[in-house]
């Protein structure tokens, strides 16, 4: 069953993201789905849960108070289901081509190109560039991390090293640091997070990408999966071919 209702005093995507882990660990609760716009919670339950339940899951964060929506049939339309899939992706698709775009430039300026060479000054935009969107706003990015990430959400923490491990790998490979070691860790750390991505995935649960959905407002999809899958893959034909 699914029940809807009002939440005040949501601000910022931060809220956003408290409010959706508190609810999604109230016993009974399958998928929980904020609208901040609208200050509206959709909530689906194996079987009915009291509002002074969900209300006592939010106890913690006194200034969201939760209120049943009195017509509950009019269930509210997620914004990314108004969008069509080109409006709700046209950021990412936008990012993907400028990187594409840059790196490209550069090889054709070196009068050869380099298959080694343009993937480390791909990933080096790619991880440069989504590193900066997460620190735009750091403690929203980790909290959102922690709903589906696999170590995030046994350590919040470990959102706040995400991010400046990006930044991190970026400059590597646009120095090209110790390419074997740089690749090396860009695996490890890309295949534990893509994990929690499929799941969520899979799961169809509906939340938004910690990566850029502060900024965009994306959701949680299969796009998300050929990101970290392509990093995987650009990472492991450079250990392959070093080795």
């Amino acid at each position: 069953m699914v029940h809807n209702y009002v939440i005040t005093g949501m601000t910022c995507s931060s809220c956003q993201a408290k409010v959706q882990h508190a609810l999604s660990g109230v016993e009974g609760v399958k998928n929980v789905s904020i609208n901040l716009e609208q200050g509206l919670a959709t909530i689906e339950m194996d079987k009915h849960i009291p509002v002074l339940v969900l209300r006592e899951a939010l106890k913690e964060y006194p200034k969201y108070q939760l209120t049943e929506l009195q017509n509950q049939h009019q269930e509210p339309v997620p914004e990314e289901e108004k969008r069509s899939w080109m409006g709700t992706y046209k950021p990412i698709l936008v990012i993907f081509g400028y990187i594409l775009a840059v790196t490209l430039s550069i090889e054709a300026g070196s009068h050869s190109f380099r298959w080694a060479q343009w993937m480390s000054h791909f990933m080096a935009g790619f991880f440069l560039v989504f590193s900066f969107f997460k620190l735009l706003n750091l403690k929203g990015f980790a909290e959102s991390y922690s709903m589906y990430d696999i170590i995030a959400k046994k350590w919040t923490g470990w959102g706040y090293v995400y991010a400046f491990a990006e930044l991190l790998l970026g400059f590597a490979y646009l120095s090209g640091l110790a390419p074997l070691l740089t690749n090396s860790v860009t695996f490890a750390v890309m295949s534990v997070s893509i994990i929690g991505v499929l799941q969520s995935v899979l799961d169809k649960r509906k939340i938004k990408c910690a990566c850029l959905g502060d900024v965009f407002n994306l959701p949680m999809s299969t796009v998300t999966i050929i990101e970290d899958g392509l990093m995987i893959a650009m990472s492991a034909i450079m250990i392959f071919v070093m080795v």
